[in-house]
């Protein structure tokens, strides 16, 4: 696997056109990973999704189902039953995705006192 330089100084145009700009962002959303989590367990319709999640709005769960699924991360299947069920699942992508994710998950928690001895640290100066 290569890995391109990184030319210094990095423009706002390299910045945003880096593709990884996006994953990070994806990332560092605070409800993304969480949904994909869950879907990881299997699909779930919409209000599942909503018990499951502790605190997320139905307008930010809408939001973030939309931006997983024009990412390809999530597919959403419309059932037509009465009422209407749409279920969200993970896509082959959004599987591949969440293995890196999880690995940074593990090497938070490896590295946790490290971190948080560091900020201690740096608060102490």
């Amino acid at each position: 696997m290569s890995t391109a330089a990184i030319t210094v100084p990095v423009t706002v145009f390299e910045h945003e056109n880096c593709p990884a700009t996006s994953v990070m962002r994806r990332v560092g959303d605070k409800w993304s990973v969480v949904i994909l989590s869950v879907l990881a367990g299997g699909a779930h319709g919409f209000n599942e999704l909503d018990r499951s999640v502790e605190g997320l709005s139905r307008r930010m769960l809408t939001r973030t189902l939309r931006s997983l699924e024009a990412d390809g991360l999530i597919s959403r299947t419309l059932h037509p039953s009465v009422p209407p069920r749409v279920d969200y699942a993970l896509t082959d992508l959004g599987r591949s995705f969440l293995e890196p994710v999880r690995a940074l998950g593990l090497w938070a928690l490896a590295h946790q006192s490290d971190l948080e001895a560091a900020r201690d640290d740096q608060r102490s100066r």
